[in-house]
């Protein structure tokens, strides 16, 4: 249902297009523009058609994606395009009732045509220049956040603590080894004694997570490295990540804990899974019960410090039932995209959108994550290595 909601949306928003191009284009090429269409999104609708089906030939077939990528990304434009087209429409219609001669309304005229002309090549390049500026912020080096989160009932074995929190590496098509290798290489950096992976290791395929693997291998922070998977790693059968993770030496805590030893005193961290796990590949395929609290917290000592790996900030309330003092999660990407000054697009999702949040004396930290979805862009959303250093007081 979801897939044919998205494909009548796709047409209506290109049958909309065609009609603005059909005033912007030479007449001579207007009657090949539905062609032109069809050309740039059959690819599209067949990748996800096979995705939908949880058909693996997608990943045998990097032309297709590669091509499915290019009709979304032109999908992207024609939104942008429809807008501004929208603007100039009012914009022109504004102009022509300040200056009416009192002869009423005239019919669309050159007038009008040369506008929206204008109007769609300055469509373009605003595309154009929020594709270059979105892409140096989104492969630029990450923002290091260095935040100090203080308990007053922290352990005073743990007093000092540093915790890397990475988020949303999306290893795949978008973000490649050498990316990976810069952001391994800045996170070691900072000497963490713990690594914390808070999901959406992968942008969809199992597969994609090799090079990410390679890339920190040989990484290990003295406290030890553990994940927990997000909604992409979920996209596909799971079981190959799981396996991999733990065969890099890299512990995959899915509604479950595991027990810290650091001067004295005990931390525990656990991991809940993912909601996704109850509905993979988009389809009725279930991979897991999604978060269960209690089962990742059955049997810790008392004493145990709890920091929890949740990667959906809008399940922290699932975190704090599992008894975590620290909430460590990602998803938002900080908006990513965030057009509008002071404005995070990550509110459509949830309150929650990056950095440090308090429920008392438990506390929530969202990064804004590593990698993209989607467009290979950030705007205003700069992708975040989070540090967090835990005192006592």
């Amino acid at each position: 249902m979801s897939f044919l909601i998205a494909l009548v949306i796709i047409l209506l928003v290109q049958w909309l297009h065609l009609r603005l191009l059909r005033l912007e284009v030479p007449k001579r090429a207007v009657p090949w523009l539905p062609w032109i269409l069809v050309g740039l999104h059959l690819p599209l609708i067949v990748f996800a058609v096979l995705r939908a089906m949880g058909i693996s030939g997608p990943g045998s077939l990097p032309l297709l994606r590669s091509l499915a990528r290019a009709g979304f990304y032109f999908q992207a434009f024609t939104v942008l395009h429809l807008l501004i087209a929208m603007l100039a429409e009012w914009g022109w219609r504004l102009w022509r009732l300040r200056n009416q001669d009192g002869e009423g309304d005239t019919p669309p005229d050159a007038g009008r045509r040369a506008f929206l002309r204008t109007a769609a090549l300055a469509s373009t390049g605003a595309a154009l220049a929020v594709g270059v500026v979105g892409a140096r912020q989104a492969y630029g080096d990450p923002e290091i956040t260095r935040t100090t989160v203080a308990f007053p009932d922290l352990p005073p074995g743990l007093d000092g603590l540093r915790i890397a929190h990475l988020s949303d590496l999306h290893a795949g098509p978008l973000v490649g080894a050498a990316t990976l290798r810069r952001w391994r290489e800045l996170t070691e950096r900072e000497r963490p004694e713990l690594l914390l992976l808070t999901g959406d290791l992968v942008d969809s395929r199992p597969e994609e997570l090799a090079p990410l693997l390679e890339a920190f291998e040989g990484f290990l922070p003295p406290l030890g490295r553990f994940a927990v998977l997000g909604n992409h790693d979920f996209f596909d059968d799971p079981r190959p990540i799981w396996r991999d993770l733990e065969a890099a030496g890299i512990r995959c805590l899915e509604n479950a804990a595991a027990l810290v030893q650091r001067g004295g005193s005990t931390l525990a961290v656990l991991g809940l899974q993912d909601p996704m796990a109850r509905n993979g590949r988009f389809r009725r395929l279930v991979f897991g019960p999604g978060p269960r609290p209690a089962e990742a917290a059955r049997d810790l000592p008392a004493e145990a410090f709890r920091i929890c790996m949740n990667h959906r900030p809008s399940e922290w309330e699932q975190a704090l039932a599992a008894g975590a003092r620290l909430t460590l999660s990602g998803h938002t990407h900080g908006g990513q995209i965030n057009p509008i000054p002071g404005w995070s697009s990550a509110n459509l999702i949830g309150p929650r959108t990056a950095g440090l949040y308090r429920e008392g004396e438990d506390l929530l930290y969202v990064s804004r994550g590593l990698g993209v979805v989607g467009l290979p862009i950030r705007i205003a959303a700069v992708p975040e290595i989070a540090i967090l250093t835990l005192r006592r007081g």
